[in-house]
């Protein structure tokens, strides 16, 4: 996948768990979790700003690209 999710990384930084923030943004854990381990085909704009404000982060914090490997 091209663009990586941090939201891993967000959570352990907040000290915050799954639960929790799939709380705090209104979806539920199994959807979160797709999302996290980058199964998610999208998200939503409103989605992602939901996780910001939880998480009290930038989206850059929580998208990135990553190359494609060729070989």
């Amino acid at each position: 996948m091209a663009i990586a999710i941090d939201i891993d990384v967000m959570l352990a930084r907040r000290k915050m768990s799954v639960g929790e923030l799939a709380e705090r943004v209104g979806i539920t854990p199994a959807n979160l979790a797709v999302l996290k381990n980058g199964r998610a085909k999208a998200v939503r704009f409103t989605t992602l700003e939901a996780l910001c404000e939880a998480l009290d982060c930038q989206p850059g914090e929580l998208l990135r690209w990553e190359p494609a490997s060729t070989g």
